[in-house]
């Protein structure tokens, strides 16, 4: 016997979770066939305060003292990043800003128009957030008929590739750092991260699981051939 980590079951409420998932594999299909014509990109926002938060991080051992992250400056401020994953390069789109609400995921849409001309069909996969769903988002959808969104289902974040970017930014970035009190240090570290992967990266690809096996992965297989 030893100690090991559970895993919690994966477990939407939503009673339509089955009827999105095949939705959102068989876009991932049409993309696979046609990619020179379609095109999917998970999106997502997450945002991070200037304060380090604590986590484990590479140290001398004990009895050495421990390093501390500090803080500083009048408040613990927060930024926001609104992005967009590439599920056949693994290029990284994204806009930040002290709040992302409608006018942003608006931008965003326009951003991608312009980042991604070519595609008749932008499959834009994202959550159930109510800004998502918001009248004037809605409206300004309307006027990019080439984008047509695709909906998780509900409290589903495993089914968005992008989370892991999220996670891995955090991990590099923001654990235990050493801006407490230079924000914009503290932006441009992120951004620079970010920018990493403006080109596509495989290596983010597989950290996502849309390489390698799985059921993301298998729907974007570009070789594959699948029945029309």
């Amino acid at each position: 016997m030893r100690i090991r980590s559970g895993r919690v079951q994966q477990y939407s409420p939503d009673a339509a979770s089955a009827k999105k998932v095949y939705h959102l594999c068989d876009c991932l299909r049409q993309t696979a066939r046609a990619p020179d014509s379609h095109l999917v990109v998970f999106l997502d926002e997450m945002g991070y305060r200037r304060w380090p938060k604590a986590g484990r991080v590479w140290m001398q051992a004990a009895p050495t003292e421990v390093p501390v992250a500090g803080c500083g400056g009048t408040n613990n401020a927060q930024w926001r990043v609104i992005g967009a994953l590439n599920t056949m390069t693994g290029q990284v789109c994204y806009l930040d800003n002290y709040v992302v609400g409608r006018a942003k995921v608006i931008e965003m849409y326009q951003k991608l128009t312009q980042v991604y001309p070519q595609a008749e069909t932008l499959y834009v996969v994202q959550d159930n957030w109510s800004i998502h769903k918001h009248p004037d988002v809605l409206e300004a959808l309307s006027e990019l008929p080439q984008i047509e969104p695709v909906w998780l289902p509900a409290y589903a974040p495993w089914l968005n590739p992008i989370e892991k970017l999220w996670r891995w930014l955090r991990q590099d970035v923001l654990k235990t750092h050493q801006f407490g009190s230079q924000g914009e240090e503290l932006r441009s570290r992120v951004n620079g991260f970010l920018d990493r992967f403006a080109l596509g990266s495989d290596t983010l690809l597989r950290y996502v699981g849309l390489q390698g096996d799985g059921l993301l992965a298998n729907a974007c297989r570009p070789l594959r051939l699948y029945p029309t």
